[in-house]
């Protein structure tokens, strides 16, 4: 299938008081807007209120990547400052990563983040991305331990502070691997994955570990011409069981954020039915698609021209979603990161 739809029509005004700038003091507390995509209605509600919207036959799928300290500050030997920003573990004792400033991060190169740890560059890669190597007498998860901040996105405008390190991270987290977080399950406590479980709802997880491109803007007029960094995904054998025994009996599958929809459609056959594996996906959804593997999303506001936004386009539908995006400016929502949610049924 083919489109024509340019990066342009995914494009909203967003007023930049509604980007939130810190989490809220109950995660559930979020506002939800809940999309019915078959009568094109909206309701407004909690994100508490989730619960009463699953059935129990369903499948409520989370992303449990834990997002790693990986943003490092240090100096150049120069003594300019620099900004190493860990992408990937490459396993052979070297990382990917992105650096500022780019132009002074030339292979050779180092950047030291205090006396006993520092990086050296040893390859450009392109895309922005550069091959480092730690040195010093702390390896690369000492350091991270040591000298590492939140990534919190840019368009965060404040420093991290201490509560980060809790609130920018699900509460089921449990895998080091993502350099941004799985923000839809930002919203979800104990509280509210209990409700769900006591529904008879079967609660299970995946790993996508965040790659920084889940940021990266479409800078193209043609998506199609939008290169997706790589980011590598696990589907252990109990859960693509247990995704497709409920499917089997009529249970619907519900998706926390575009990384478990990526994740899920990545693994998924033509019927829909999900395999086990690891692996990386570079999967770009947008308009148009054919969901195979997922029948509902909770998901955040995204940003405008983001791959992101183009992946829920295509799964709530070009019009309601930019109208329902629209609405969320009028009623003052809170967008991105740390603000509220949307889930589409």
């Amino acid at each position: 299938m083919t489109s024509s739809l340019r990066t342009g029509d995914f494009d909203y005004v967003l007023p930049p008081e509604l980007i939130a700038q810190a989490p809220l003091a109950d995660r559930s507390a979020s506002r939800l807007l809940v999309l019915d995509r078959a009568r094109g209605t909206m309701a407004h509600q909690h994100f508490r209120d989730l619960p009463d919207l699953i059935a129990p036959r369903d499948v409520l799928v989370l992303n449990a990547s834990r997002v790693i300290p990986a943003r490092l500050h240090g100096k150049r030997e120069s003594g300019n400052e620099a900004e190493i920003l860990l992408v990937k573990d490459l396993g052979d004792g070297t990382w990917e990563a992105m650096g500022h400033p780019g132009g002074k991060l030339k292979p050779g190169r180092r950047v030291t983040f205090g006396e006993d740890a520092g990086v050296e560059i040893l390859e450009v890669l392109g895309g922005g991305l550069r091959r480092v190597r730690f040195t010093g007498a702390l390896n690369a998860r000492a350091t991270l331990a040591k000298y590492g901040e939140v990534p919190l996105p840019p368009y965060i405008t404040r420093a991290p502070d201490a509560a980060d390190k809790e609130r920018y991270q699900t509460v089921y987290a449990a895998h080091d691997g993502s350099v941004a977080a799985p923000t839809a399950g930002l919203h979800f406590t104990p509280e509210v994955l209990t409700a769900i479980r006591d529904r008879g709802t079967s609660i299970v997880t995946l790993d996508l570990h965040v790659g920084p491109g889940t940021f990266r803007p479409v800078e193209v007029d043609d998506p199609a011409g939008h290169v997706m960094h790589p980011e590598t995904y696990a589907v252990s054998r109990e859960t693509a069981e247990e995704i497709n025994d409920r499917r089997a009996v009529g249970g619907r599958i519900w998706a926390v954020g575009t990384t478990v929809v990526r994740t899920l459609e990545t693994v998924a056959g033509d019927s829909g039915r999900v395999r086990a594996g690891a692996g990386e996906t570079r999967a770009f959804i947008r308009p148009p698609y054919h969901f195979r593997a997922v029948d509902h999303m909770v998901t955040n506001f995204h940003l405008p021209r983001s791959t992101l936004l183009m992946l829920v386009c295509a799964f709530g539908g070009m019009e309601p979603v930019l109208k329902a995006y629209r609405t969320a400016v009028e009623m003052e929502y809170r967008f991105y990161s740390y603000g509220d949610a949307m889930v589409m049924v």
